[in-house]
């Protein structure tokens, strides 16, 4: 729990009582590799912080394909945010891409700390704006790069993943075939 208070501690100062609090209402949760945290179609359950373990953000396209839009790795918050603050039904999948542990908070709970903690709100907030920002940064340059530029910049992005991830992830991720993924990495090798 050290590592998600260290994380917290970043956006905003909290005291001793507050902190035990937080930590009274999270519980531990471990997600195997493929098993989901919050489904399409239904209300996200929790807001969670990971503690080990990687997860993937991805959604069905029109042609039913399975598009990979984000990955979050450990020491970050991972929540469709604003369906779980929303209280509505998400738009895509989060999934356990590897086994993972988190720290996690139901729905109930995460409104208690926004109505006890003062300035937790503006903590939460600044968080979100920080992963809003780090998904945006990572996606936009793939919208102009070539595919071999795009992989080198994810795997400058995310060193540790390109060998936990399925490559079809990845390549879904970058926005190409699964056989060019695996050109593309004979080729800078």
């Amino acid at each position: 729990m050290e590592e998600m208070f260290d994380y917290i501690l970043q956006f905003g100062d909290l005291n001793k009582q507050q902190i035990e609090l937080i930590a009274s209402k999270a519980t531990q949760l471990e997600l195997h590799k493929d098993e989901y945290f919050s489904e399409a179609g239904k209300v996200p359950r929790y807001t969670g912080f990971i503690l080990q373990g990687v997860f993937r953000f991805c959604y069905y396209n029109n042609k039913g394909e399975e598009i990979t839009n984000n990955f979050v790795e450990a020491n970050s918050f991972v929540v469709d945010y604003p369906k779980f603050e929303a209280n509505v039904a998400s738009s895509e999948y989060i999934q356990a891409v590897t086994d993972c542990k988190l720290i996690v908070f139901t729905r109930k709970h995460w409104e208690e700390l926004l109505n006890i903690i003062v300035g937790w709100d503006k903590i939460v907030a600044k968080i979100y704006q920080k992963c809003l920002l780090e998904a945006i940064d990572r996606r936009s340059p793939l919208v102009s790069e070539d595919a071999t530029t795009r992989y080198l910049s994810f795997i400058e992005r995310f060193p540790s993943l390109a060998n936990q991830v399925p490559l079809a992830y990845i390549a879904s991720y970058l926005g190409i075939t699964q056989q060019s993924l695996s050109r593309i990495r004979r080729n800078i090798r």
